[in-house]
């Protein structure tokens, strides 16, 4: 890396760090959130849905801050905003510390203003360092992205190692220690930002309008936004007995709000389609991520299944700082369309696992797969769309990080269900009348179906997890020998959930399957074009004004 020959201002290195832990620190935060939940759970006697519905509050945070942010950025500046997500990482460490132990009710609530705050302090940060850098790196824009993006695997690895090392059952540190250790990070972006001197967009320097900047984007990419603000909004409102009607409602107007703004322009077709592929990137890579560990983990044992997550962070990380090297084999849409058949191919591979070695080299396949796609995705908006300034690629992280919430993970837990029950009714219809779950599951427009009873599931693995725990003391390492301990219908629902996993992975593979051939067309239309290249802003401005010009 040479940030003074590749950066457009002689602070770029330093930038870029900045950038790095602020990203770092998101997920360290993320990454010891989700390793306290039994500290939650036996502090206040939440029950699972309340833990999930604090554990998921981040998700509207990022995604208001990483809009919002990306929208007045150009027109702000990046120091107010840095500012801004310092201070609501401020309150949300503060909040850890006011939850009160006899108070659940009003604990949770604490706990989960406290997690929207955080989300909201690193989607603000997202819409100040991905433009930032992709400011100041034009030329190299593929690279350095994946190198600001390295840090998000980074703090998943360092936030799993502090909740396994420094938390645990011997409580050395307390849950609310654990959880303002992103801190740490916190106060070294902030150190390394302070002082410096900011670039401008090409957009700032060029002094486009907020409405021209959202003309790419237009109606065709606010609908896609606002059919996933649609969904998520509906469902806020329900928890918190507002009706669904408000939800739509609003998204409805800010559709109509985009189109007054731009005039109605009908946008960009590139942009629509990056937009509706990074809701896939979102759903396969976010919504994969959450349930990865247990799903392996249930497949061998939970133990090995949080190794392994620890371990496809640790790919991610390495493999984002050679980005720069593989582009010069491979254009970004190349990279895309290479990393969209190797995801499929790991998924398909993890489903079949059935020794850890298996595993790792299975896992190894799926994380070289989706570590290029998210910064990738907005190296390639960034380089086409120059005229949006940093409402494009805010958007785009927007759409991704609803998509998780919306699409991936609660599709990959129906899918769960739904594959789970089909086996444990094809095994024995007997034991699925008394382990089914008496709600049942749905999602989208599938229909409604019953999996298994959580809680006797979990009864079920705890007692196979103690009789591998003795035969492991006795020098038995082969985790099925713990299945001969359990009875004839406890066998039968853990091997009907672990069958259920594997066909939940090899559903989760029609993801990338689609994107994959989504990339390939764009490859052969760059290709009809001349190939892939950045766009120089004056470039897309006769276009503009050629568009403008028709449209009037």
């Amino acid at each position: 890396m040479n940030f003074q020959r590749d950066g457009i201002a002689p602070n770029a290195g330093r930038l870029l760090w900045a950038g790095f832990f602020a990203i770092l620190a998101a997920g360290v935060g993320f990454a010891i959130r989700a390793g306290i939940i039994n500290d939650w759970r036996g502090d206040f006697g939440f029950t699972d849905q309340q833990i999930g519905t604090i554990t998921t509050a981040g998700f509207p945070g990022f995604c208001v801050g990483i809009i919002a942010g990306g929208l007045v950025c150009d027109r702000l500046g990046y120091r107010m905003l840095i500012l801004a997500a310092f201070a609501f990482h401020l309150v949300s460490s503060v909040s850890a510390y006011l939850a009160p132990v006899d108070n659940a009710s009003v604990a949770y609530q604490i706990l989960w203003w406290g997690t929207f705050v955080f989300g909201l302090a690193n989607g603000t940060l997202e819409a100040v360092a991905n433009p930032l850098v992709a400011t100041l790196f034009p030329n190299h824009r593929t690279h350095y992205l994946n190198i600001l993006h390295a840090s998000w695997p980074a703090g998943l690895v360092i936030g799993g190692l502090s909740v396994y090392f420094l938390g645990g059952v011997e409580g050395f540190l307390s849950w609310q220690t654990l959880l303002v250790l992103f801190m740490v990070p916190t106060v070294f972006y902030g150190f390394l930002f302070f002082g410096q001197a900011m670039p401008k967009s090409a957009a700032q320097q060029s002094g486009i309008p907020f409405g021209e900047m959202l003309r790419d984007v237009g109606v065709l990419g606010a609908l896609v936004i606002c059919l996933l603000l649609s969904q998520f909004l509906a469902g806020l409102c329900k928890d918190f007995g507002i009706p669904e009607e408000v939800g739509w409602g609003i998204a409805g107007a800010l559709l109509v709000a985009v189109g007054v703004v731009t005039r109605f322009a009908v946008g960009s077709w590139l942009l629509f389609v990056l937009f509706v592929t990074h809701l896939l990137v979102g759903a396969v890579e976010l919504g994969t991520d959450s349930w990865i560990g247990n799903i392996t983990g249930n497949i061998l044992t939970p133990g090995q299944g949080q190794i392994l997550f620890v371990f496809t962070s640790a790919v991610m990380f390495a493999l984002r700082f050679c980005a720069g090297s593989i582009e010069k084999l491979l254009s970004p849409i190349g990279i895309l369309l290479v990393s969209a058949v190797l995801a499929c191919i790991g998924l398909n591979l993890t489903s079949g696992i059935a020794t850890f070695a298996g595993a790792i080299m299975a896992l190894t396949v799926y994380a070289v797969g989706k570590t290029f796609f998210w910064p990738t995705m907005l190296a390639v908006a960034s380089d086409r769309f120059p005229r949006t300034g940093a409402i494009a690629i805010s958007l785009m992280g927007g759409i991704g990080m609803l998509s998780a919430g919306i699409i991936g993970g609660p599709g990959l837990g129906y899918a769960k269900d739904r594959f789970a029950g089909a086996e444990l009714a094809a095994a024995s219809p007997a034991v699925q009348a008394e382990y089914k779950s008496e709600g049942t599951s749905q999602f989208l427009i599938f229909a409604e179906v019953h999996g298994i009873d959580g809680g006797k599931l979990q009864a079920a693995q705890n007692k196979l997890g103690a009789a591998r725990a003795e035969l492991a003391k006795a020098g038995e390492t082969d985790p099925a020998k713990g299945l001969d301990k359990l009875t004839a219908d406890e066998r039968t629902v853990i091997e009907a959930s672990i069958a259920g996993d594997r066909q939940t992975l090899k559903a989760d593979s029609v993801i990338p399957a689609t994107m994959a051939v989504i990339y390939l067309l764009l490859a052969l239309w760059f290709k009809a074009k001349g190939g892939y290249r950045a766009l120089r802003i004056e470039e897309t401005a006769d276009v503009a004004a050629a568009r403008a010009e028709g449209e009037a």
